[in-house]
C-alpha cells in the first residue's frame, strides 16, 4: 500500500523544500525562511513561512509566485541524484497568464517539466538558482533541450543557452497551440483528449485546469470572444476529432460551442459561474473513462491554493503529475475554507473501525500540499485542513466502511 509511506515521504520532501530556501541566498530579494521553531511562524514576515509540516499537510512556497514555483520545483526535483533531476523545465513570463496556464501541461509524464517564473525578460535570482540546482538533463524528444522558455527571452545561466526551445510571446490561443504541438512531439502522437478553457472566465475558475492538464497529459487550448480563435481551430482540426473537455463553459458563446462540437466530442467538466472553490471540487470529482481525477473516496494527495493567486496553479502543477498526483482545490481567502470544501473533504475523509484488522496503521491517508506563505493560506487554515484530512473512526455498520477500510 502506497499511502502509509507518505509519513516518511512528507518529511523527506519537506527537507527538499528547505534546500530551496537555503539556495535563495542572502543576496536575493526573495529570501524565504525554512521550517524552524514555532516562534518564527507567528508573525507574517516579509519572507513568509515555508515548509511548515503538520500530520497531514506540508506548506511549500513563500511570499510570491516566483518563490512558490521554485519551491515546488525543488520539492519534486531536489537535483541531488541522477534520478532526482528533471529532463527539462519550463520558464514562463509571470506577466502572461495564458502562457503560464498552458505551460502546466509540460509537467505531465511525457516531459515532467517543473515550471519557473521569469519577470518579463529577466530571470529572478531564485529561479536562476533553482535551475542551476536541479541541473536538467535534457529531453531526447526535444533534441536534448533542457529548457523551454515560453513568452520570455530571459537570459539563462551559462551552459543552457544552447539547450533551449523558445515559444514566442504571442496571443494566448497561439501560445497554447504552439505548446500543444510541442507536447505532441514529446508524446510521439497527437493527443486524443484536450482541455478547452475560456479566457473570459474568471482566472480563479481557470486555475484547476492546470493540475488536470498535468495529471492527464491533455493539452490546454483557449477560446475567447464570440468566435473560435484561428490557432485553436487549426490545433483541434489537427487532432482528428478529439474529446474536448470545457472549463469555464458558461462564458463560451453558442457560436463557439457549435464550432467546437464540429471538431470533437464536447463535454462540460463543470458549469461556469459557480465560483472558484465549487469549480475546483467539480473538477476533482469528475471522471470520464481514463480521463479526470474521479476522486470520491479517501487515499489521495490534494493541493490547496488561494484563488487570489492564479499563478500558483501552474506553479503547483508538478504536484499533480508526480508523487501523490493531487488535484488543485481552491481557498477563497487565506483564512477561509468554504462550506462546500469542508463537505467534500468530509466525503473523502479516511476512516477506520475498532476492529484490530482495521486499525489506523492499515488505513489509507489523505495528504495536503499548501502553496504559499501565511498571506496565501493562514496557519489557522492549515491547522483546520490538517484536521479535515486526518484519518478518524468510522461509524460501525457504515455502508462505506468496507470500501474505505478493506486492506490490500
Amino acid at each position: 500500500m502506497r499511502r502509509p509511506l507518505l509519513r516518511a515521504l512528507g518529511a523527506l520532501l519537506a527537507a527538499g523544500a528547505v534546500l530551496v530556501l537555503g539556495a535563495c541566498g542572502k543576496g536575493s530579494s526573495r529570501q524565504v525562511a525554512g521550517g524552524g521553531p514555532l516562534r518564527q511562524l507567528a508573525p507574517v514576515e516579509a519572507q513568509g513561512a515555508v515548509s511548515v509540516t503538520t500530520r497531514n499537510t506540508t506548506r511549500v512556497g513563500g511570499a510570491d509566485v516566483v518563490v512558490d514555483a521554485a519551491a515546488v520545483a525543488r520539492v519534486v526535483y531536489p537535483g541531488l541524484t541522477s534520478t532526482s533531476r528533471p529532463r527539462v523545465l519550463a520558464i514562463v513570463d509571470d506577466r502572461d497568464w495564458p502562457a503560464a496556464l498552458a505551460s502546466s501541461e509540460l509537467a505531465s509524464s511525457s516531459l515532467g517539466a517543473p515550471l519557473l517564473y521569469a519577470e518579463g525578460q529577466r530571470l529572478p535570482d531564485v529561479s536562476s538558482q533553482a535551475l542551476t540546482a536541479m541541473k536538467p538533463t535534457g529531453a531526447s524528444a526535444l533534441a536534448g533541450s533542457a529548457v523551454v522558455e515560453v513568452g520570455t527571452d530571459a537570459p539563462l545561466p551559462d551552459g543552457y543557452g544552447a539547450r533551449l526551445v523558445r515559444v514566442p510571446a504571442v496571443s494566448g490561443p497561439a501560445v497554447a497551440a504552439e505548446l500543444e504541438a510541442l507536447l505532441a512531439r514529446a508524446q510521439g502522437a497527437v493527443p486524443h483528449q484536450v482541455i478547452v478553457v475560456s479566457l473570459q472566465a474568471p482566472r480563479a475558475e481557470q486555475m484547476p485546469a492546470a493540475g488536470l492538464a498535468a495529471e492527464s497529459g491533455a493539452p490546454i487550448l483557449f477560446v475567447s470572444g464570440p468566435t473560435l480563435p484561428a490557432p485553436t481551430y487549426h490545433a483541434l482540426l489537427s487532432l482528428h476529432h478529439p474529446s474536448i473537455y470545457l472549463v469555464g463553459s458558461s462564458t463560451i458563446s453558442p457560436h463557439t460551442l457549435g464550432s467546437l462540437s464540429r471538431l470533437g466530442r464536447v463535454t462540460r467538466v463543470t458549469a461556469g459561474g459557480e465560483g472558484a472553490t465549487a469549480t475546483s471540487i467539480a473538477i476533482a470529482r469528475y471522471t470520464d473513462g481514463t480521463f479526470g481525477w474521479g476522486i470520491k473516496e479517501p487515499g489521495h494527495g490534494l493541493v490547496f491554493a488561494n484563488s487570489a493567486r492564479p499563478l500558483d496553479a501552474p506553479a503547483a502543477a508538478p504536484l499533480s503529475a508526480t508523487g501523490d498526483y493531487g488535484p488543485l482545490l481552491l481557498l477563497e481567502g487565506p483564512g477561509t475554507i468554504a462550506p462546500s470544501l469542508v463537505t467534500y473533504l468530509g466525503d473523502i475523509r479516511p476512516g477506520y473501525s475498532s476492529s484490530p484488522e482495521f486499525s489506523p496503521d492499515k488505513g489509507v491517508y489523505n495528504r495536503g500540499w499548501l502553496i504559499g506563505d501565511e498571506r496565501a493560506v493562514s496557519l489557522t487554515t492549515q491547522a483546520e485542513l490538517d484536521s479535515l484530512l486526518e484519518i478518524g473512526p468510522s461509524k460501525q455498520g457504515s455502508s462505506e466502511e468496507s470500501s474505505v477500510l478493506a486492506p490490500e
